[in-house]
C-alpha cells in the first residue's frame, strides 16, 4: 500500500469507522497518485507545457483529421442513430470489423488475430487484461522507467507485483530487460511481460535486430513458465527513422511458442489523433471464431459490463466513419509527419545540452524524449520540475527519482529549442543550489 493510500485510508477511517470497514481491499489499495496527470494540472496555463502525451498545436488545441471532423458534421440518418443508442457490450460489430482490417494491414491473412473488443480507451484495455492475467502476487515484468498507471492498474488494482529490470544499458535499449526482470522467479510460475512500442516516457522502438532479441528472450521466459505478453501499442506507427520497423510486436510473437500468449491493446487515441473519443480495443491471437477466442471474448464482456456497462457508441461511430472516409491513411500519414519535424528540431536541440547536466536517452519514435539527470545534478527531478514551473513558466514531467520527460507531442516546432534552453539552464540552476 503507498503512503497516498495509506494517509487517505486514515482520514476516512478518522471521519467515518464504519465507511473504512465498508472499504473492499481494492478500496484501500487506491489513491490518486502524484504522476503524470497530476503534474500536467500543476502546469496548466504555463507558457510551455510539455507534460501531456496527446498531440497537439503546441497552443493547446487538437491535431484533428477531417475525417473525424466531418463525422461530427453531419452523420447519416441510421449512423446517428446508432450513435444515440447503447453500443453492444463488445461493441460495434461494423467498427470491430474495420479496426481488425486497420491492425493487419502488411499482415498476412495466415497470421491469426481476433476480432477486437471495444474498451473505452487503451488504459481500460489494460485494466481488462490486468483482471484476466493479474492478480495477486503475479509477477509483471516492465522496464525502468515505465508508465506510472501500470503500477496503479497492475499492483493496486490486483495485487500484482512490478518487477523491473532497466530499459537503458550504458545508454543503449536493452531488448533483455524482461529476461534480468524475471530471472530470479520460479520455474513454473506464470508470468506477464509488457512490452510498449514506441515507448512512454522513453519514445523508442527497436531496431530489427532487437526485436529479435526481445523475441528470443521472451521465449527463453515461455520455456520456463507461461507468459502473457502484453503489447501496448498507444504510439503505433508514430516512428520516424526509415530503418525501424512500424508494425507491432504482436506480430513476430504469433506462434513464438506454445506458452506464451502475445496479447494486442491498441486504439484511436494515438492513432487516430482522437484523445476525447476513449476508444481502444483488446486483440488476442486467435481467429474470430476459434473456441478460445469466443471463450476470452466472454470474460472480457463480463468484466466490461461489471465496471460500464458498454462502451460509448458515439466515439465508436465517429471511429467507423474515419475508417470508412478512405482518407484516414493520408491524414495518419499527414499527422506523423507533424511529430517528425518536431522530433528532428528536438533531437539537434538535445544533441547541444551539457551531459554532466542533462542525458538524453535514445528515442526514435512516439511522443516523447526520456532525459537522464547528469552527475552534476544533485536535486531529484521533481525538484527540477517544479523549479521549472516556478522559474521558467514551463511545464514537464518527472519519472522517478532522475528523470524528466518532454511530451514534444504537445509543444510547437519553433518552440523546442527555447524548451530545451530552459531546462539545461533549470537543471544547472539546481545543480548548483
Amino acid at each position: 500500500m503507498t503512503d497516498l493510500a495509506q494517509a487517505a485510508n486514515d482520514a476516512i477511517r478518522s471521519a467515518s469507522p464504519a465507511l473504512y470497514d465498508l472499504l473492499s481491499p481494492l478500496g484501500r489499495r487506491v489513491a490518486f497518485p502524484p504522476d503524470i496527470p497530476f503534474q500536467a494540472a500543476e502546469a496548466r496555463g504555463r507558457e510551455l507545457n510539455g507534460t501531456i502525451g496527446q498531440i497537439t498545436d503546441g497552443r493547446g488545441g487538437a491535431v484533428a483529421l477531417p475525417s473525424l471532423v466531418s463525422a461530427l458534421d453531419g452523420l447519416p440518418p441510421e449512423r446517428r442513430n446508432r450513435a444515440l443508442l447503447y453500443s453492444p457490450v463488445e461493441g460495434l460489430p461494423e467498427l470491430r470489423a474495420a479496426w481488425r482490417a486497420w491492425q493487419r494491414r502488411g499482415q498476412s491473412a495466415a497470421r491469426p488475430s481476433s476480432l477486437p473488443l471495444v474498451t473505452v480507451g487503451l488504459t481500460h484495455g489494460l485494466a481488462l487484461a490486468a483482471d484476466l492475467f493479474g492478480g495477486e502476487g503475479r509477477a509483471v515484468a516492465v522496464p525502468s522507467p515505465f508508465w506510472g498507471n501500470y503500477r496503479q492498474t497492475f499492483a493496486t488494482r490486483t495485487g500484482a507485483r512490478m518487477l523491473s529490470s532497466p530499459a537503458y544499458r550504458n545508454g543503449r535499449f536493452d531488448p533483455l530487460f524482461a529476461v534480468r526482470a524475471l530471472a530470479d522467479e520460479p520455474d513454473g510460475e506464470p508470468a506477464v511481460a509488457i512490452l510498449n512500442l514506441p515507448s512512454n516516457p522513453g519514445g523508442y522502438s527497436p531496431t530489427p535486430e532487437e526485436r529479435g532479441e526481445i523475441r528470443a528472450g521472451l521465449v527463453r521466459i515461455a520455456e520456463r513458465r507461461p507468459l502473457v505478453v502484453l503489447c501496448d501499442d498507444a504510439y503505433a506507427g508514430l516512428v520516424f527513422e526509415p530503418d525501424i520497423p512500424r508494425h507491432s510486436m504482436f506480430w513476430d510473437l504469433l506462434d513464438a511458442h506454445p506458452s506464451l500468449l502475445p496479447v494486442k491493446i491498441d486504439g484511436a487515441t494515438k492513432e487516430l489523433s482522437f484523445f476525447g473519443g476513449r476508444v481502444g480495443f483488446l486483440t488476442f491471437p486467435f481467429e474470430p471464431e476459434s473456441a478460445a477466442a469466443r471463450a476470452l471474448e466472454s470474460k472480457v464482456k463480463c468484466l466490461v459490463r461489471a465496471g460500464l456497462g458498454s462502451p460509448v457508441a458515439t466515439s465508436q461511430v465517429v471511429v467507423l466513419a474515419a475508417l470508412e472516409s478512405g482518407r484516414a491513411e493520408a491524414e495518419v500519414e499527414e499527422a506523423r509527419q507533424l511529430l517528425e519535424a518536431r522530433y528532428r528540431v528536438l533531437r539537434e536541440a538535445l544533441d547541444g545540452v551539457d551531459r554532466d547536466l542533462l542525458q538524453p536517452r535514445p528515442f526514435n519514435s512516439g511522443c516523447f524524449a526520456l532525459i537522464e539527470l547528469g552527475p552534476a545534478v544533485v536535486a531529484s527531478a521533481d525538484a527540477l520540475r517544479r523549479h521549472l514551473l516556478e522559474r521558467h513558466d514551463t511545464g514537464l514531467t518527472s519519472i522517478g527519482e532522475r528523470h524528466v520527460r518532454i511530451a514534444f507531442c504537445s509543444v510547437e516546432q519553433r518552440a523546442l529549442p527555447e524548451l530545451v534552453r530552459r531546462l539545461e539552464v533549470g537543471a544547472s540552476e539546481v545543480g548548483s543550489s
